[in-house]
């Protein structure tokens, strides 16, 4: 037992006043390993929470990232005072470094506040299908400075949390359904059997297995455009991520459907009238 007691008390380093012992070093791992494990009870227990239904993803993923900051935060700072050093001592003597250090990187701390303002309010999280800037992409990760997509070229996209609050973003998994409303548009010549095309349109559609059944597709008459008759394709999906690819086979299908029934797809006509002027007589 003396002997362990010496182990712990045997000095590592001494630098003045300040010497660290193996004590210290046991203290610090005491403490990392007991942050670990407290995690690992709030996962497991927020895991069983959402298996039970008492909790959508989104909300566990956001409550682990702020709990997961915190207690890495609280374990640093009981960690540095372990080591003998007086927090309140070092905030107070480095002010200077710490306002310097602020003005200096005013939009990395900008982007903190953005990701806790995101993960506490879950405008955006794990899992969900959002469009910023023209790009659709699935969140994969939200940290406290930025936030990674995946888009459908399957390429990953590191976004800064500012953009998130401060730009327009869509996010289409936003509502509890996960169920979106799409839309193709179609033009069909005039003179076209206007049921026939609605009915077309609605068994291309009712014959794709990412449309979803209940609600049904629908049709709208859009409009007498200048050289078309408009219509529109309403369906809704929860292959949000893919929908692109869902958008395209409905339009082959269409196409195919289109000529097999003599339904005309017009193109673009423009009348040119030319006028012949009466010759001078010489």
């Amino acid at each position: 037992m003396e002997r362990f007691k010496h182990f712990l008390e045997y000095t590592i380093f001494e630098l003045g006043e300040f010497s660290l012992h193996v004590f210290n070093i046991f203290n610090l791992l005491v403490i990392f390993l007991l942050a670990r494990f407290v995690l690992w009870i709030i996962h497991l227990y927020f895991k069983r929470k959402h298996k039970e239904g008492k909790i959508d993803h989104g909300k566990k993923y956001a409550i682990i990232q702020l709990l997961t900051y915190l207690i890495y935060v609280i374990a640093i700072i009981v960690a540095v005072d372990s080591l003998g050093f007086k927090i309140t001592v070092i905030l107070a003597g480095s002010t200077a470094l710490l306002v310097g250090l602020g003005l200096g990187l005013q939009d990395f701390f900008r982007d903190l506040v953005a990701g806790f303002i995101i993960l506490s309010e879950r405008t955006v999280t794990s899992g969900d299908i959002v469009e910023i800037g023209g790009i659709v992409g699935k969140v994969k990760d939200v940290g406290l400075r930025t936030t990674s997509l995946i888009t459908r070229e399957d390429i990953v996209m590191i976004v800064p949390n500012t953009r998130l609050t401060n730009e327009h973003v869509i996010n289409w998994s936003q509502n509890n359904s996960k169920v979106t409303r799409f839309e193709i548009r179609v033009n069909v010549a005039f003179g076209s059997d206007t049921q026939k095309v609605c009915t077309l349109l609605t068994q291309c559609a009712e014959n794709h297995e990412d449309v979803m059944k209940i609600p049904g597709p629908d049709v709208l008459f859009r409009e007498f455009e200048k050289g078309s008759l408009d219509f529109g394709l309403t369906f809704y999906s929860n292959n949000l991520f893919r929908i692109e690819r869902t958008k395209s086979d409905l339009r082959f299908a269409i196409d195919k459907a289109f000529r097999e029934n003599n339904i005309v797809i017009p193109f673009p006509q423009q009348d040119v009238w030319v006028r012949q002027f009466p010759q001078k007589e010489e």
